[in-house]
């Protein structure tokens, strides 16, 4: 796995900046994706941006203004800016739209992230990342996550307070009522937590009501707070549901358990502490299916996946 956060994509532009001529009058993001380095750009540079359709009606944002209107006889260098191309299907549809402005303006494209063999399809770009790869900025809607376990407090709610957290009815008043946090746009495959299992009604309440899809729900089958708290397993808990299905992914909240998670999977997990990546340990079978080892026998596997969806 290949993962950037927006620390990551900040670095990478700041590094490669120079590589943008500085006569480009305007930075366009492709929505929604690209906004937030094309933002980066615009601020680094010291130029005008805009969104793709703005753009089209003639909008710009400026320091100082929300939105103002502007002449395109003063903006004739457009630099347009995705965060990556993969199949390259969204630049190839961009520069669709964009065709018949190619005329009264001059037009040139940017990805911060490529994969191999894409990097002439745009006129810049920053780093070549392989896949698989995530990105902090669009993870939680990434069409993998059924593939992905998530913990609830912390990670999809806030965490409770310590005078919420008293196994009874502060406690539940907490559960159905928590604030929620990182909700993801895709359906979840196993959400593993270690709230006990006693609690499985108010919490399916809470999921349902915020909208949470996913395939399972896994918790502690312990009596009481204290049961728990002397078993104290949160990390071999989670980890032994992560390893019980071929999932890539685990995303949680706190990092000391992210990192026993990890040692124990040896498969990759999130911490959304500080949106780092936690992949010290990991196995052989693990970086095969991923193909950061023999990365050929992964292209063969997916290219013979991809002709049996075309014969169902």
């Amino acid at each position: 796995m290949y993962y950037r956060n927006i620390k990551n994509l900040n670095d990478i532009i700041l590094q490669k900046l120079s590589i943008i001529p500085r006569d480009f009058d305007l930075i366009v993001g492709v929505p929604r994706s690209g906004m937030l380095p094309a933002n980066l750009l615009s601020l680094y540079l010291n130029k005008p941006y805009t969104d793709i359709d703005s753009f089209l009606n003639g909008h710009i944002y400026k320091a100082g203004a929300r939105s103002q209107f502007f002449d395109s006889g003063e903006h004739k260098k457009v630099l347009v800016v995705d965060d990556s191309i993969a199949s390259g299907s969204a630049m190839i549809e961009v520069k669709e739209i964009l065709k018949d402005h190619e005329a009264k303006f001059d037009i040139k494209y940017c990805a911060i992230y490529v994969i191999p063999g894409k990097e002439k399809m745009v006129d810049y770009f920053f780093e070549i990342v392989p896949l698989p790869r995530y990105f902090q900025w669009n993870i939680l809607n990434h069409t993998t996550l059924e593939k992905s376990c998530f913990d609830i407090d912390g990670v999809l709610c806030a965490d409770p307070l310590p005078e919420q957290n008293d196994d009874g009815e502060k406690y539940i008043d907490f559960i159905l009522n928590a604030p929620p946090l990182f909700i993801p746009g895709s359906k979840i495959g196993t959400i593993v937590t270690s709230r006990l299992e006693k609690y499985r009604k108010e919490t399916e309440t809470w999921l349902k009501a915020n909208n949470i899809k996913y395939n399972d729900l896994v918790m502690l089958d312990l009596p009481n707070m204290e049961a728990r708290q002397r078993a104290n397993n949160h990390g071999d808990h989670k980890a032994k549901a992560y390893l019980a299905k071929p999932y890539v992914l685990f995303v949680e909240s706190e990092l000391n358990q992210a990192i026993e998670i990890n040692r124990i999977s040896k498969k990759p997990v999130l911490c959304t502490a500080n949106f780092e990546m936690i992949f010290e340990s990991e196995s052989f079978l693990y970086n095969l299916k991923s193909g950061k080892h023999l990365p050929f026998l992964r292209k063969y596997a997916l290219k013979i996946r991809d002709k049996i969806r075309k014969l169902k």
